[in-house]
């Protein structure tokens, strides 16, 4: 059936950043054909050609990667209207456009998205229509419930794609193969064996002009809510049934609702914001004077918890979870660390754990291994087992996007999960807005917030 993605919120940075650039790559893996079309609405008074110079604009500058004959196919495709996306009138307009089935996408900043599906509730939307939202999805726990309850009035779960990219990452999708389709892990893979998990997103980049969306929203907000919390999902889950939308959704469902928030505010979560500071030869200016910046909402721009999760396969192993910016270097790793071994028969050597790392950005997995030397041979040394992993044929966005297309929920983010990652951080929000946990600074490229 004829399929057109509508993109509400066409004209934005989400859209130019990385929706078209995702796009273009499909219709360079010929994804995209003349069974798809690609409709974008927007408050700008544009022609349809004014648009596609927009957006040609926009894939020079994003999409480099991409040949300029396929970005020219994707050009070719677009389509613009211009309307408010929380008026029905203006949605019942757009909508009346569309051939066949429309997959409605929402690349809309958060506070706009319960107006928008309220809207939508009154018009007549076409059989088969699916609805995709980014994230974050709400504002809190009674947002986000709010929000699944007027989705489930427009269309059923399984055509309500709540997206999150990083589930599209290639190693983040290594982590079901690896558990899952190896004996070797899954075994080991529990209380008794792993000491602690650390899933960190540590970046150098600092604000990059985003302080209309950021600086309401923070890292706590923008990171650990969605993105870090659905990795600990994917490590912590208990085997599905099938790698698909329901499945896979059932048992990140079950996990977190066993999470516990951090038990001590004070000693298991830490927030900071950077300070001018030299990031990579890089001079970053103080959070607080960037344009856009209200300094007296205290945002943070680094952010830190610790959780546990009661059941038996996990008591007492902590999971730490951390994103921060403008810090001196990236880190971005899922880390579990496995306890040491109970007896150990060379003597009084100092070794330190095996340490499983999944890399992200670049893409690669290291095992980290205590082996004997090539001196002395009962001497033991470290050595790190290391696989680079070749880049997809797409994007996170591209492949994101092509499953949305598809109506395949794999790559999608449940009712109850959304739910559920609210209700971890809310505790961990009320602390920080109570002032029960300072707000630390650090230089911009130093290591982050002194933990105090």
């Amino acid at each position: 059936m004829q399929a057109t993605l509508v993109v509400l919120g066409g004209t934005g940075d989400l859209a130019g950043r990385l929706l078209l650039p995702g796009l273009a790559q499909l219709v360079q893996a010929g994804a995209l054909d003349g069974d798809v079309d690609v409709l974008a609405v927007g408050r700008d008074d544009w022609s349809e050609q004014e648009y596609r110079e927009w957006a040609r604009t926009r894939l020079a500058e994003h999409a480099g990667h991409v040949p300029e004959e396929a970005q020219d196919r994707l050009v070719d495709l677009l389509g613009y209207e211009r309307g408010d996306v929380t008026a029905p009138d203006d949605l019942r307009r757009v909508l009346a456009r569309v051939p066949g089935r429309p997959v409605v996408y929402l690349a809309l900043p958060n506070t706009v998205f319960l107006p928008t599906l309220e809207a939508l509730t009154e018009v007549e939307l076409p059989e088969g229509t699916t609805i995709a939202v980014e994230k974050p999805f709400g504002r809190d726990e009674a947002d986000a419930r709010e929000l699944n309850a007027v989705l489930h009035r427009l269309v059923p779960e399984e055509r309500a794609f709540r997206t999150d990219h990083f589930l599209a990452k290639q190693t983040v999708l290594n982590v079901l193969g690896l558990r899952f389709a190896n004996r070797l892990f899954e075994p080991v893979w529990n209380a008794s064996h792993v000491d602690r998990v650390e899933i960190v997103f540590d970046e150098t980049l600092g604000l990059e002009g985003r302080a209309g969306y950021y600086d309401t929203a923070g890292a706590l907000r923008d990171m650990l809510q969605n993105h870090l919390l659905q990795q600990l999902a994917l490590v912590a889950m208990e085997p599905p049934n099938a790698v698909d939308g329901a499945s896979l959704s059932a048992r990140k469902a079950d996990v977190l609702r066993a999470v516990r928030p951090p038990a001590d505010m004070a000693r298991d979560t830490v927030r900071g914001r950077y300070t001018a500071g030299t990031v990579q030869g890089r001079e970053l200016p103080d959070y607080t004077s960037e344009e856009g910046v209200d300094p007296a909402r205290e945002t943070e721009t680094h952010a830190e918890f610790t959780v546990t999760i009661d059941n038996w396969r996990w008591a007492g192993v902590p999971f730490r979870l951390r994103s921060g910016k403008a810090l001196g270097a990236g880190r971005r790793e899922i880390a579990i660390w496995f306890k040491p071994v109970p007896h150990l028969a060379f003597g009084d050597q100092q070794l330190q754990p095996d340490v499983l790392r999944l890399g992200l950005d670049p893409d690669h997995v290291t095992l980290e291994l205590n082996l004997n030397g090539a001196g002395e041979p009962f001497d033991l040394e470290r050595r790190a087992l290391d696989i680079d992993l070749p880049p997809n044929d797409l994007s996170a966005y591209g492949l994101l996007l092509r499953e949305v297309l598809a109506g395949d929920a794999t790559l999608s983010i449940s009712d109850v999960e959304a739910e559920q990652s609210w209700r971890i951080v809310e505790p961990v929000l009320a602390a920080w807005s109570a002032g029960e946990v300072p707000l630390r600074e650090y230089p911009a490229g130093s290591a982050g917030p002194d933990h105090g």
